[in-house]
């Protein structure tokens, strides 16, 4: 990493309590993201997510993280908790993502699964529509929610690569990974969440200190 570029931006994805929250901020997070999709064992209800991100400082953003939500569901979260950022992890289309752009106001991440250089095509084709991508792991086989699973996708893919948006970086990033993760593909940002739990949904602060501070330390900064 060259002192010239912008610090990487982190991601701590999956916050359920209020410690974990606190240990996010304390490490330097840039964004903390909440999960309001039940099959999740990291999923919580907008009047919980309310409470965590509570008096959150002003330069710590918060995204909330759904997948295929109808009107309903956006309007049910929206209304209880401030989101600066909206995550879309499931099937939604380009036309899907302009729609909710424009009703709810909010900037939208798009997510995208990767296994291979053909998936890249997919995530050009929401250039004009979302604000930042979200480039993951595609599920294992039969698996019944999006998302890596903790697996990291072959990072090498991404040499060629030149992103049409901003862009984060997902998938099996682990304290231990992210400093190569890094330097193979330059990501400008990442996102992390098994990562840095204890166990299943529950965050561990000091995974999530040690996730930040290899972030910075790769950077030089």
């Amino acid at each position: 990493m060259t002192a010239d570029r912008p610090p990487v931006e982190i991601k701590i994805c999956g916050l359920t309590d209020v410690e974990a929250v606190d240990a996010a901020v304390a490490a330097g997070a840039d964004w903390l993201g909440a999960v309001f999709f039940p099959p999740s064992p990291r999923s919580v209800d907008a009047a919980w997510a309310a409470e965590m991100f509570d008096a959150l400082p002003d330069d710590v953003g918060t995204v909330g993280l759904f997948v295929d939500p109808d009107d309903a569901v956006l309007d049910a979260v929206l209304n209880h908790v401030r989101l600066d950022l909206i995550q879309l992890h499931g099937r939604e289309t380009p036309a899907r993502v302009d729609s909710i752009r424009l009703d709810f106001g909010r900037p939208v991440m798009k997510a995208v699964g990767v296994a291979g250089t053909m998936d890249l095509d997919t995530a050009m084709l929401y250039a004009d529509h979302a604000d930042r991508l979200l480039l993951d792991a595609k599920p294992p086989p039969g698996a019944d929610r999006p998302g890596g699973h903790a697996m990291p996708f072959d990072w090498s893919v991404l040499g060629e690569w030149r992103a049409p948006l901003p862009w984060m970086l997902a998938g099996g990033l682990t304290p231990d990974t992210v400093t190569e993760a890094l330097r193979v593909t330059g990501a400008p940002g990442v996102d992390v969440s098994s990562g840095v739990e204890r166990t299943r949904g529950v965050k561990d602060p000091l995974l999530i200190d040690r996730f930040c501070a290899a972030v910075r330390a790769a950077e030089g900064r």
